[in-house]
Order: C-alpha cells, then sequence, then structure tokens
C-alpha cells in the first residue's frame, strides 16, 4: 500500500485521493478508511466534494494547508468541510456558513466530533453578521488565510467579493465554486466560467489557477485567486 503526500495534508494513497483522518475510526459521509502504517486515512470521493474532482483534474496548489484559517460559505452538510478539517489539522480551524437549516443539522453533527470546525447559521450575503466568530487577535475583527466558497446563487462571484473584503487577509487565497446553471441556464458554461473570472479581476484579484470540474461535476469550476 502506497502513500504520497500531493499537497500539504493530502494524499494518494494507492492512486486514490484521501486526507488523514482526524478523528479516527469515524466515517462522515460512508467515505472508505484505510490504515497505513498506523496512519488513517479517509478516500476523499471526487463525486461527492469539488476539491477531489479538481484534484482528479490534476490540482496544482490548493490553499487549505495545515494550520490555516479558512472561512467556508455555503457549508453544506459538511462532507467537503470534513476533509478541509483533517487538511488544516488540530491547529488551524474552518468556520462554516450556510443559510439552509436542514443541511446545517448535519452538519452540527460533524462539529460536535471535530473541534477544529465552527459552525455558522447565517447568510453569507450579510458578511457582517457573523464578524463575531472569525478569530482574531487583541479583539480585533478577525482576518482568515483562506476563502472557500460553493454557493448556489447567481450572485455567487459578488458574495464572495463582499467576503473578500471584509475578511481575507492580504495576500490571502480564496477558492470560487463556480456553478454556471445558478448563474444562467440559457448560455454555455464556458462562457460563465470566463465572465465569473473576469469580474474576478476586475476586483483587482489575481487568478492562480482554473479547473473545469467535469466529467465529475457538471457545469461547474474551480477558481482559485490571491487577494
Amino acid at each position: 500500500m502506497s502513500v504520497e503526500e500531493i499537497t500539504d495534508g493530502v494524499y494518494k494513497v494507492d492512486g486514490r485521493i484521501a486526507t488523514k483522518n482526524l478523528n479516527p475510526g469515524e466515517e462522515v459521509y460512508g467515505e472508505k478508511l484505510k490504515k497505513v502504517k498506523g496512519e488513517e486515512y479517509r478516500f476523499w470521493n471526487p463525486y461527492k466534494s469539488k476539491p477531489a474532482a479538481a484534484f482528479q483534474k490534476n490540482l496544482t496548489d490548493f490553499p487549505v494547508k495545515r494550520g490555516k484559517k479558512v472561512l467556508y460559505l455555503g457549508v453544506g452538510d459538511g462532507t467537503t468541510a470534513s476533509h478541509l478539517s483533517d487538511i488544516v489539522g488540530e491547529e488551524g480551524i474552518i468556520i462554516g456558513v450556510d443559510i439552509a437549516e436542514k443541511a446545517f443539522e448535519n452538519f452540527m453533527d460533524l462539529c460536535e466530533k471535530r473541534d477544529n470546525i465552527v459552525p455558522v447559521l447565517a447568510d453569507a450575503n450579510n458578511p457582517g453578521i457573523y464578524s463575531e466568530y472569525v478569530p482574531g487577535e487583541n479583539e480585533e475583527e478577525g482576518e482568515v488565510d483562506v476563502i472557500y466558497q460553493d454557493i448556489a446563487q447567481r450572485e455567487q462571484t459578488e458574495i464572495l467579493v463582499k467576503n473578500i473584503e471584509k475578511y481575507l487577509k492580504d495576500g490571502g487565497k480564496f477558492v470560487l465554486m463556480v456553478k454556471a446553471r445558478s448563474i444562467d441556464v440559457t448560455r454555455e458554461s464556458k462562457q460563465i466560467f470566463e465572465e465569473e473570472k473576469e469580474k474576478l479581476k476586475r476586483s483587482g484579484y489575481k487568478i492562480k489557477e482554473f479547473k473545469e470540474l467535469y466529467p465529475f461535476e457538471k457545469g461547474h469550476a474551480m477558481i482559485i485567486g490571491e487577494k
């Protein structure tokens, strides 16, 4: 059984994408667990979690790393957040924001088992309402290293920009999962992806990497950028 760390906290275990389980013995969404030389790994399903799909498409530099502070917008039931929790480890933190109460109930179950995830039931379109959950220094408003967003709304890029301006530190990175059909069902996904990239560039941000997620996710793409 071979194990290769392909980027900080992300591994290939016999060729399959995985993270090292922060909570050994516990699975989150029915994923398979595998022990290798005393370490337990959770296989990361590319059909259920978009970063895993991006790694299958040869993603080279994922900004979520050990010890990072991550603001996750649109956290849902926590499938992807659980793997990000593995990556940042005990020294990092995931602040998970979502407005959907039903999904949030499942997410709360995950948070009870992982001390490095903070649940926030709130609307990401109004970032000021959850500032108290973003830890800062000396009682100042907090900043994060990474903003990860996966929101199915027409103004998804605009929502990201609001949160970047309020919470992302200078030089921090963002990950935007663009859902083309949530923006416009009548146009080609590739055209929408290009328009959303241009919005980010006009806001003054650098685009570092771009990955379409087909065949794992149709009409979805990952944009990684920097403030």
